[in-house]
């Protein structure tokens, strides 16, 4: 489709919510406008896509939401979406509601369902990183992912009252899907003595390590970071085997859960998200489509989705080796 022709943009959010979610369907909506471009948002993700839940956008309507978590406009799985009947229903709302292209705020699932359909349909598509994940390759953050390690940070702030009391090894779970990014960067900032994560050493190994850290310590209470999919089972799984292996520790396991993904965005989130969701609309004028807007050094970029979501994004070396450091 000609750049040209665009009249009206949908815009969804779709998979795991984050914060900064709603700063970037303001930003969306009122860039659009703006442009002279009218917005309709689609409700509950692709399921209110396929479902006909479009309701057309004014500024008011995004007016007061930049420091609300969540979004506003909800967010759904949809196993139909996978399905060629869905996705021709999918199309067949698009033609009803006049909309010409699309813009979708979430991570990796979002932007596969998503590259698929423009695929099928000739439907331009841009992608917004929206995951506390931060595992999208092309971006050096996502929307989300500051608020949700600081979120853990505090919740480790929290424990480490109780540890201090107590010679236990407290064992905090975290989310991060198949990604260690939250893991490991909360385990620096929380000051912990390790970080289990999928990125590195057997798990078995991992654990050695984190019990050698407090004994380098000479002091019987640590606070372990365990990424929720390290390991089959997560943090209880880990509890269990430092209780066979070393009897003399006593454990605690914390899973913070979707305690992560809620609270107000950061500042960095809020102005991240604005950024983002302004060059999404840029980026549709220019013609660009199938690609994800990140930002590399400060600089936004564009990404063509088919990168951001079959390549890998790696952990720094730098900081696992600082957190190996500074555990001693």
């Amino acid at each position: 489709m000609d750049s040209n022709n665009i009249k009206t943009v949908g815009v969804l959010t779709s998979g795991g919510d984050s914060p900064g979610m709603n700063a970037a369907l303001r930003a969306v909506t009122r860039a659009a406008i703006y442009q002279g471009i009218r917005v309709k948002a689609i409700y509950r993700g692709y399921k209110g896509l396929i479902d006909g839940e479009v309701k057309e956008f004014t500024t008011q309507d995004v007016s007061g939401i930049i420091q609300r978590g969540g979004t506003i406009i909800k967010s759904a799985r949809c196993p139909e979406f996978k399905t060629p009947e869905g996705r021709q229903k999918a199309y067949e709302t698009l033609q009803r509601e006049e909309i010409d292209a699309l813009i979708v705020i979430g991570g990796d699932g979002t932007f596969t369902g998503g590259r698929l359909f423009s695929q099928e349909y000739d439907i331009p598509i841009i992608g917004l990183p929206g995951t506390i994940d931060n595992d999208l390759w092309g971006t050096d953050a996502t929307i989300g992912y500051d608020t949700s390690l600081s979120t853990i940070t505090e919740c480790i702030d929290k424990l480490r009252d109780t540890a201090t009391s107590h010679e236990r090894v407290f064992l905090v779970e975290v989310m991060g899907r198949d990604a260690g990014f939250l893991t490991l960067n909360a385990a620096i900032a929380g000051g912990c003595e390790a970080a289990i994560i999928p990125e590195r050493a057997p798990v078995p190994e991992q654990i050695e390590e984190a019990i050698g850290s407090g004994r380098r310590k000479s002091k019987n209470s640590s606070i372990v970071l365990v990424q929720e999919h390290a390991v089959e089972g997560g943090a209880k799984t880990v509890a269990e085997i430092i209780e066979k292996v070393h009897p003399e520790y006593s454990t605690r396991v914390t899973v913070l859960g979707h305690l992560q993904r809620g609270g107000s965005p950061s500042a960095y989130d809020r102005i991240l998200a604005s950024r983002m969701g302004v060059a999404a609309v840029q980026a549709l004028l220019d013609g660009q489509r199938n690609v994800m807007v990140g930002i590399q050094n400060d600089d936004i970029v564009l990404v063509p989705l088919t990168k951001a979501i079959h390549q890998k994004k790696d952990i720094k070396e730098d900081s696992w080796e600082a957190l190996q450091t500074l555990s001693i």
